[in-house]
Formats: C-alpha cells, structure tokens, sequence
C-alpha cells in the first residue's frame, strides 16, 4: 500500500496519535518503521472487521517489533 492511500485509509485518532509518538521517541523509530508498524495496524484492525484503528491495534502492532530494534 503506497504511504499516500495509507495515510488515508489509516488514520489515527488523538490517542493513537499519542502512542505512535510515544514509540517513535522511546523506540526511535524511522519513518520505513513507523509506515510499517502503521501498516500492520491497519491489517489488525482490518481482521478484528474494524473501520478505525484503535490504539488496542496500534499496540499489538508495536508489540510485533523484533526486540533488537527496541532500544534493548
């Protein structure tokens, strides 16, 4: 999916907005990992047969991050 048409069929609302940020600035995430993670999330949300993505799909999609590009 080209970042154009993600951006409009995945946008967040202002509490995912506000854990994306979170994630970017503690897991420095580059902007390949945020349209991924974002991505991801949108195919969660699309599963669970949800219009939205929720901040439980922007989660779980952050969860799915390998461990080494986490900071650790």
């Amino acid at each position: 999916m080209p970042v154009h048409v993600l951006k409009r069929h995945a946008e967040l609302n202002p509490e995912g907005q506000q854990l994306i940020k979170a994630a970017i600035d503690k897991y420095h995430l580059s902007a390949r990992s945020y349209t991924r993670v974002l991505k991801l999330a949108r195919t969660i949300a699309d599963l669970a047969n949800e219009k939205n993505i929720s901040v439980a799909h922007l989660s779980e999609a952050l969860q799915y991050r390998p461990q080494t590009h986490l900071g650790y």
